[in-house]
């Protein structure tokens, strides 16, 4: 059984479609893009992947470094890291960037989307959810980036996609916006 550690260490729970996701992806070499203090990057290692967490914020990685060391995680390796620098290093299984890419500088997006694609290993997987502005759902918060329309699917044309839509829902602060919301496997 897994151990609740997000309620334990004070963070919010694990991104739904993370936990979706890892239904269907065996544990693999991780990436969590946008880690923050740790959420979706200690339920994945608690599930077995061997998980990267990177964040711009070195606060979150301190606090993430500290559950890592006190819960004994030595398959979570915690770095800061620009994302907007668009330079992964290494590749991945899986990639998961959930409510990350609308904080980054519009003018990096396409080539940190570039630079995931070519870091995930054949027949690995991107998961992103990032908001979107569109006419029917101008996006009410003030984000540097948002989708539009059918973008992530054309961003992802050629990969399998497992999940996509394009759906309102609402943020932890109970904001109502639009979302795009992909989980796509690279083909082989």
């Amino acid at each position: 059984m897994v151990v609740d550690l997000n309620s334990r260490y004070g963070l919010s729970p694990t991104h739904s479609e993370v936990v979706e996701a890892c239904k269907i992806i065996e544990p693999c070499d991780a990436l969590d893009m946008g880690c923050s203090n740790g959420r979706n990057a200690v339920h994945l290692g608690q599930l077995g992947f061997n998980v990267t967490a990177i964040d711009a914020n070195p606060g979150a990685i301190n606090m993430l470094q500290s559950i890592i060391d006190e819960e004994k995680m030595n398959n979570i390796k915690a770095q800061a890291y620009d994302i907007n620098n668009a330079n992964l290093g290494e590749d991945y299984g899986f990639i998961s960037c959930t409510v990350t890419l609308m904080f980054m500088d519009p003018t990096r997006v396409d080539n940190i989307l570039a630079d995931m694609q070519k870091r995930t290993l054949a027949g690995g997987y991107n998961l992103i959810v990032c908001a979107m502005s569109t006419e029917e759902h101008p996006c009410p918060v003030g984000f540097p980036f948002t989708l539009k329309t059918d973008q992530l699917r054309e961003t992802y044309e050629g990969w399998e996609l497992i999940k996509y839509n394009e759906d309102v829902g609402t943020m932890h602060n109970g904001a109502k916006l639009q979302f795009a919301t992909i989980l796509a496997r690279k083909p082989f």
